[in-house]
């Protein structure tokens, strides 16, 4: 599989929870993660996935700006989403096969912060 974002390989890492493993996808490149639906959601409560996001979240910001994203399973155009909880953090999803996140956002995604409120009221007031 290639990355959404920059077309390098992705590499699959497994994550072991205490519902069995999960395996993800990494890109070589730029660290973003490809998470199959319902992975994310199962990993965040996980403290096995904390050493996940292991690319540096100021590159991954850099990536934000790439538009017209394709899944990587079906080459349909994926959606920008804002995170319900935490109205800042932008990723792209697939409806059909999951999500992809920058270097850095699946740790902001995981670890809901007071900063995290905050940032979600700038973002939306930004929206306006």
């Amino acid at each position: 599989m290639e990355c959404p974002k920059c077309n390098a390989k992705m590499i699959e890492r497994s994550v072991e929870t205490l519902h069995g493993s999960v395996a993800i996808d990494q890109c070589s490149s730029c660290q973003g993660l490809w998470f199959d639906n319902g992975e994310a959601e199962q990993l965040k409560s996980s403290w096995m996935s904390d050493f996940l996001d292991s690319g540096d979240p100021r590159i991954g910001k850099t990536y934000n700006r790439v538009r017209d994203i394709q899944c990587p399973r079906c080459s349909k155009a994926m959606l920008k989403v804002n995170d319900s909880r935490q109205p800042h953090l932008e990723y792209e999803a697939c409806p059909d096969h999951g999500m992809f996140m920058d270097a850095g956002e699946f740790t902001d995604y995981k670890h809901e912060t007071l900063m995290d409120i905050f940032k979600g009221l700038v973002a939306t007031m930004k929206r306006r």
